[in-house]
């Protein structure tokens, strides 16, 4: 099993930042097929005021591009992507158009 953990940021705003929590709380079930479908085998999202932090465990064969794709050919997946960016915004250091960074590995206790 691989894991990954990425960065986030919400707008700085609590009225949206509770909203987000609340859309979490019932994310649609086509999400779920979907990312699952993807490979990710678990996920998680914790927050701080409006940083994110995202970790996914994935089977062997995950890859990002493949899950980039699948979620460019799914109209709910898009539709979820466009609801999430009325509340995320792009930490400095993301591309442009993409919300979520893949976080490097700085220090691990038992390695």
């Amino acid at each position: 099993m691989k894991s990954y953990v990425l960065a986030c940021d919400l707008k700085n705003d609590p009225k949206l930042i509770g909203d987000y929590i609340e859309h979490h709380k019932k994310v649609w079930p086509e999400i779920i097929h979907s990312i699952k479908k993807s490979g990710i085998q678990n996920m998680k999202i914790f927050n701080s005021g409006n940083r994110l932090v995202m970790i996914i465990e994935t089977n062997a064969d995950f890859s990002f591009e493949d899950k980039d794709k699948m979620d460019r050919n799914n109209d709910k997946v898009q539709k979820w992507e466009e609801l999430m960016w009325k509340y995320q915004q792009r930490i400095p250091a993301a591309e442009a158009e993409k919300k979520w960074v893949l976080m490097d590995k700085i220090f691990s206790l038992n390695e």
